[in-house]
């Protein structure tokens, strides 16, 4: 059963979430039961804080177990520090007023903390995928999940690059898996494009999510969040499939903004959450529909020093490039795995590769602390930050200049969008 509630014109408070949770976890029986609760790291904005707070109050001392997992994905680990501030906690809060919970980082490059679910077939592949790709893939997970009853998702839903919106199953796949079923998915993903699949409920990519999830013999919750600005504009509580289906619905109608013309140039501005470009991509992603051809789109990150702090030198190696570069020369990029081939896809945007001429649709420039020489290697603009004013932006959405002051969450698409969806 389905509780929840949410607006995009009202916002919950603490009290009315407690209820919510409350009401919900009423509805089962928690004496015994060991609970490995999903959340997001410190990339997405939602009050992980305020939901640490009232699940810990709700089930801490019902419950034989309840500890917190951080859905890495690939992402680096969270130190002490980061952890504190995600969950909101002074210094030895954890070992003091929380000691009953123990919070860990997903490990996804340590074979030795995933379990494998199984295989998705090479048919499975080719009919999820309808025919764009037919390898079978292994999929695995953080193994942790086998010690426990229950996995209790809690997270934020947002148009998504890769799956469509994100959250529900997603905090498994790729939250705490491994990278071989990470890389199939977020190469389908690109194949369909950023543009197509960005923002549309259900995508190939959802299925595959999905149907991994299932694998998993462990029962599965979710707390499914919509975050409006830094406030919470709903909760849903139930199944994965069925919370992350009313959080969709509620993040289309908050999450998507549409604008009735494209832009000749966009200022996409990163929040300090984007810590290297490998986060902060989300910047041009949600751009890029809205961005006339041959535009100009500059992601302002004065704050970011690196491409990427995981996947760096495989990204300067190969560089950005439209999705054609790799399909139409795969064997030059055999090696390189396909969520790292699917990043630079999406951050460099759709185009053309046409006898070994690449020209993408849109230009994007970097204005962050990654230097000149550095955005030439790996084939995107430069711009110096320090001459960039965000004031001589603002207002000029009449001469095509789109300013965003925090972009990478919310989507922005043109009313009557080009782009063939995949729906």
């Amino acid at each position: 059963m389905l509780i929840g509630k949410g607006s995009p014109s009202a916002t919950l408070d603490e009290a009315q979430v407690t209820a919510l949770c409350a009401e919900a976890f009423e509805q089962r029986s928690w004496e015994g039961k060991r609970i490995l609760a999903i959340i997001p790291d410190n990339t997405r904005t939602a009050p992980i804080d305020m939901m640490f707070r009232v699940v810990y109050r709700l089930l801490a001392e019902r419950a034989q177990r309840l500890d917190f997992l951080i859905a890495l994905g690939t992402h680096p680990a969270l130190n002490e520090e980061n952890i504190n501030q995600r969950l909101g906690l002074a210094a030895n809060e954890l070992r003091t007023k929380y000691a009953k919970a123990s919070v860990f980082n997903h490990q996804w490059q340590n074979p030795e903390q995933l379990r494998s679910l199984g295989v998705l077939d090479a048919d499975e592949v080719a009919e999820v995928s309808s025919g764009m790709m037919r390898e079978p893939v292994e999929i695995t997970i953080n193994k942790m999940i086998f010690d426990y009853d229950l996995l209790m998702i809690i997270g934020p839903t947002f148009p998504h690059e890769v799956v469509g919106f994100s959250g529900g199953n997603k905090y498994l796949f790729p939250g705490i898996a491994g990278k071989e079923i990470i890389d199939m998915f977020h190469w389908l993903g690109a194949l369909i494009t950023s543009p197509v699949i960005i923002g549309t409920k259900h995508t190939p990519v959802r299925k595959v999510v999905d149907k991994a999830a299932a694998m998993a013999p462990i029962e599965r919750m979710c707390l499914s969040l919509v975050v409006k600005g830094r406030e919470l504009a709903g909760l849903y509580i139930g199944a994965p499939e069925e919370a992350w289906s009313a959080a969709a619905d509620l993040s289309a109608q908050i999450h998507l903004v549409y604008k009735e013309r494209p832009f000749d140039k966009a200022l996409s501005c990163a929040p300090a959450m984007y810590n290297d470009m490998w986060v902060g991509g989300k910047c041009a992603y949600k751009l890029e529909p809205v961005v006339s051809e041959g535009g100009e789109l500059i992601i302002y990150a004065p704050h970011i020093k690196e491409v990427s702090i995981t996947h760096g030198a495989v990204i300067k190696r190969i560089g950005y490039h439209v999705r054609d570069y790799f399909t139409k020369q795969m064997d030059k990029f055999k090696d390189v795995p396909g969520g790292i081939m699917a990043h630079s896809t999406h951050v460099k945007g759709v185009g053309s590769f046409e006898n070994g001429v690449e020209k993408p649709r849109i230009n994007v420039v970097l204005a962050t602390q990654i230097p000149e020489q550095i955005c030439k290697q790996i084939n995107l603009g430069y711009r110096n930050p320090q001459f960039i004013h965000s004031e001589a932006w603002q207002g000029r959405e009449e001469e095509g200049w789109l300013f965003v002051p925090k972009a990478g969450e919310v989507l922005y698409r043109l009313r009557k969008d080009s782009f063939k969806r995949s729906e």
